[in-house]
């Protein structure tokens, strides 16, 4: 395929140079991006205690019937938040099913479960729009009107699962830093317990020294530790950190927790177990992906390494090859 084959391809009122020079610029956009993005410092540690403040305020203001003040801040939303409301989004199993997916990848406020619905509810629209804009009224590709309609529709069931996408590869790399940072998490509620700490300010302290080095765990311990204070129920706060979590990991230590809180079984001892099964587990996972890199690289080094490993070694004697042959006149 040449140059001439591709330019049919291409947008109408596009030259091939004008598609080269929008690469370009698309690249140089990038790249600085990519370089921005890399060399930014990201300190955690303010949002998630504005995000615990603003937790706070709103578990005093159930406790306490004013009830008002979390409908008044949802409001800041604006349109999302009207049509949303409008349509009774918010009043359905699916709505609550959706909190829950959300609290899972970290976001657990009202702002976030209305963008969700609201991108739910928009985006296979605004999807299929462009589809049908760029199909079917530039005619950028010259294509059946059968194969433009199912890419339409096809963009649109895109846009349906985007938002669903997007929460479960967060909610899976959570997952994965909670389950990194356990273990050492552990061993420090385990030095709380022995140096006489209560469960909520082991929690608080934990999530303070784990602020830097894993702020999904201080996250959800300085969560934890305020649904303690101010929930009438404590059960129910550890109960509340299991499900958002939902890692059998966290769920060993909630049922320890809830064990200890009941029976007032030794705290201290069980953690120091627990920390010492979630270290070898860690340590055993790193093990299995260090087993599997042979077998990852094999593809790779075929590709990539032999085919110029190849032309280095063997060109030099194929081209000196070629030259003897060219002074050789076979008879007729």
């Amino acid at each position: 395929m040449n140059i001439a084959d591709l330019v049919q391809y291409l947008p109408a009122g596009m030259s091939p140079d004008d598609a080269i020079l929008a690469s370009a610029a698309l690249a140089a956009v990038l790249t600085v991006l990519a370089v921005w993005n890399s060399l930014l410092v990201r300190d955690p540690t303010a949002a998630r205690i504005r995000e615990l403040a603003r937790r706070r305020d709103a578990l005093m203001g159930d406790i306490k019937g004013a009830g008002r003040h979390h409908h008044m801040r949802s409001k800041s939303l604006g349109m999302m938040h009207r049509v949303v409301a409008k349509l009774k989004l918010l009043r359905n199993d699916q709505a609550r099913a959706a909190a829950d997916k959300l609290a899972k990848a970290g976001h657990r406020s009202r702002d976030a479960l209305v963008a969700y619905l609201f991108l739910k509810l928009c985006l296979p629209t605004v999807f299929g729009s462009l589809a049908g804009f760029v199909f079917f009224e530039l005619e950028a590709y010259s294509l059946s009107p059968l194969i433009r309609l199912l890419v339409v529709l096809g963009s649109m069931v895109a846009g349906l699962f985007a938002p669903d996408i997007y929460l479960k590869n967060a909610t899976d790399k959570r997952r994965d830093k909670i389950r990194k940072g356990l273990p050492d998490a552990l061993d420090l509620m385990v030095i709380c317990a022995e140096a006489g700490l209560s469960l909520d300010s082991a929690l608080k302290r934990v999530a303070r020294e784990m602020a830097l080095s894993s702020a999904e765990i201080a996250d959800e311990f300085g969560l934890t530790s305020v649904e303690i204070g101010f929930l009438p129920d404590r059960m129910q706060a550890l109960k509340n950190l299991m499900r958002r979590c939902d890692l059998p990991a966290v769920r060993g230590v909630v049922n320890t927790l809830l064990q200890s809180e009941r029976y007032g079984t030794p705290l201290a001892q069980s953690l120091r177990v627990l920390s010492a099964e979630y270290r070898n587990e860690r340590l055993l996972k790193a093990e299995e992906k260090a087993a599997r890199l042979p077998a990852v690289l094999t593809v790779p080094m075929i590709l990539f390494v032999l085919p110029p490993l190849f032309v280095v070694l063997i060109g030099p004697g194929i081209l000196r090859f070629v030259d003897a042959m060219k002074g050789v006149h076979l008879p007729h």
